[in-house]
């Protein structure tokens, strides 16, 4: 099993916001706290170190408390930029990688993926195709994500696929649900 204190959780909130107008999502207000702390929240018990990927607002996204990592790569070329941000800065063994606008992701989430990588000697695992953004990376993707990102390659499922990722299922399918427009956030 691997311990608490050898992973990071890193909250993606570096996106354009695009179907959010443009907004950024991480900033946005839902259940009277903003998106980003509700991911920070939630994730916190399961790791031993949190980040967040910005691209915006850095000063915003700092004053929740957690470190902030902005993408290396020009023109925020999406989430494996992000996760790259992450296994470029993080200082541990393993980083558990969650999107901001989830603020119900299963709170055993990191344990069984975890458990999942523990069971196979694997660098990654994943909470189902349906959702790869949620997963666990060893560090020692670090290079093959950057080659990868430098290559063209931008869908995490498929990145996540060619690295021999294991898929985790989660029965509540509804802990996934994402916030996509201004719409659907809740005040």
């Amino acid at each position: 099993m691997i311990a608490r204190q050898h992973v990071t959780g890193l909250v993606l909130a570096g996106g354009r916001g695009t179907r959010m107008g443009g907004a950024d999502k991480g900033l946005q207000r839902h259940r009277g706290g903003l998106l980003a702390a509700a991911a920070l929240s939630r994730l916190a018990p399961q790791v031993g170190a949190l980040m967040v990927s910005a691209n915006r607002h850095l000063a915003d996204y700092a004053a929740l408390g957690a470190r902030v990592v902005a993408d290396t790569l020009p023109d925020h070329p999406g989430p494996l930029a992000g996760m790259l941000a992450g296994l470029e800065q993080m200082q541990t063994e393993w980083l558990a990688v969650v999107p901001c606008d989830v603020p119900d992701f299963p709170a055993d989430l990191v344990e069984r993926l975890a458990a999942a990588v523990g069971a196979a000697p694997l660098a990654v695992a994943v909470a189902a195709r349906r959702h790869p953004v949620f997963c666990l990376l060893h560090r020692s993707l670090r290079a093959s994500l950057a080659h990868d990102l430098a290559a063209g390659q931008r869908r995490v499922d498929e990145w996540t696929i060619r690295q021999g990722a294991v898929e985790v299922r989660f029965d509540d399918e509804a802990a996934f649900a994402n916030l996509n427009t201004l719409s659907q956030l809740a005040p």
